[in-house]
């Protein structure tokens, strides 16, 4: 953490997201300089907001400051120019998800990077739960057996009111996809990470419950069903939904083998079930009985809960260390920015195809 402080970050957006951005960087260590805001005028309330030591102007204006990460947590259809930007003006980039709304210009997004020779990260940070860790370290050394099938759903309701709004509903602000691209996405990372097997192919369907909202008709999914095959064979499906009342922020994972089953809730995440046939049982963040992948992302002594905010903060760190030349396990890169837009992409061309299967790119 002591090599973090000498990093200089730069935020841009002061919304929700930005205020979490900022919290990581200082606890991870770093200076945050500056904040942009969506307007000049806001320049304030926005570093105020993220924990700047001052807000500027423009973008242009933060960029010209010696700055050496910028996070952008901006609405997605600025992304691209954003971090385009920052990585033309040498600056390390972590991005909120989804990296850009296309599969071109995501990969776009991961060629310049990598020609640049600079980090950038993507904040797919349910992988920092250390029981996420336990889960993807005891299935790789087998405890499942063969993998059977992978199910699970990720259900909010924040916008399940015929009045509820925000800019992620409007296609031309949050891209052609909204609640499989917004959460849809973190199962699919989630269960990749934790099983080491992609998603080959995939059948979606979409529903649009509020066909408008404030009077302006909606083109964006309220909802999202998939069955999908993997590389490996094995079969899953995935129920999405930004309309279900009652459901706060639950993710749910839950892999099923011939040997051990293993279930992960986000909004319990300090355990972890497994299920055998003569017996099952719950397994507990512990700092003396975590594998030492898990054991490395674990911040706080057994019975005192670790959640989300600890998730991300690990992220960051491991995105500065990135930074500084560290290569740490697990990081979500642009590579799997522009995996993940390649994911919501097969999903829209199914939906738009009466379920059609699709081959998701690979590449």
């Amino acid at each position: 953490m002591s090599s973090a402080r000498k990093l200089r970050v730069g935020i841009v957006g002061g919304g929700f997201m930005g205020q979490v951005h900022g919290r990581s960087a200082l606890v991870s260590g770093a200076t945050v300089i500056g904040a942009v805001g969506s307007s000049p005028s806001r320049a304030a309330a926005a570093a105020e907001a993220t924990g700047a030591e001052r807000g500027f102007a423009s973008l242009d204006d933060l960029l010209a400051a010696d700055v050496d990460v910028v996070h952008v947590c901006t609405p997605n259809n600025t992304h691209r120019e954003v971090t385009l930007k920052a990585l033309e003006a040498g600056k390390h980039v972590v991005c909120e998800k989804p990296l850009a709304t296309s599969v071109q210009d995501a990969t776009g997004l991961q060629a310049a990077a990598l020609d640049a020779g600079l980090v950038g990260a993507v904040p797919f940070v349910y992988r920092y739960h250390p029981m996420v860790r336990e889960l993807r370290t005891r299935i790789a050394a087998g405890e499942a057996g063969v993998i059977t099938s992978l199910h699970g759903s990720y259900l909010q309701d924040w916008l399940a009111g015929a009045d509820d709004q925000n800019w992620r509903v409007d296609d031309t602000t949050g891209g052609p996809s909204r609640t499989f691209a917004d959460i849809g996405s973190h199962w699919c990372d989630l269960t990749e990470f934790v099983t080491g097997d992609r998603i080959a192919a995939i059948s979606a369907q979409l529903r649009t419950v509020r066909s408008e909202r404030g009077g302006v008709p909606v083109k964006t999914e309220d909802l999202a069903t998939a069955q999908f095959r993997t590389e490996a064979g094995v079969v899953g499906t995935i129920v999405v939904s930004q309309v279900a009342a009652g459901r706060k922020n639950r993710l749910y994972l839950e892999v099923s083998g011939t040997e051990s089953s293993f279930g992960f809730d986000q909004e319990d995440p300090d355990r972890v079930w497994v299920g055998r046939r003569d017996a099952s049982q719950l397994l507990t963040r512990d700092p003396e009985t975590l594998s030492p992948p898990a054991a490395r992302v674990n911040r706080l002594p057994a019975g005192h809960a670790q959640g989300y905010q600890d998730a991300f903060d690990s992220f960051v760190a491991d995105s500065y260390a990135a930074v500084l030349g560290d290569h740490p396990d697990g990081l979500p890169d642009f590579a799997a920015g522009a995996r993940s837009a390649r994911v919501v992409d097969a999903v829209l061309r199914s939906a738009a195809g009466d379920s059609a299967w699709i081959t998701v790119d690979n590449a």
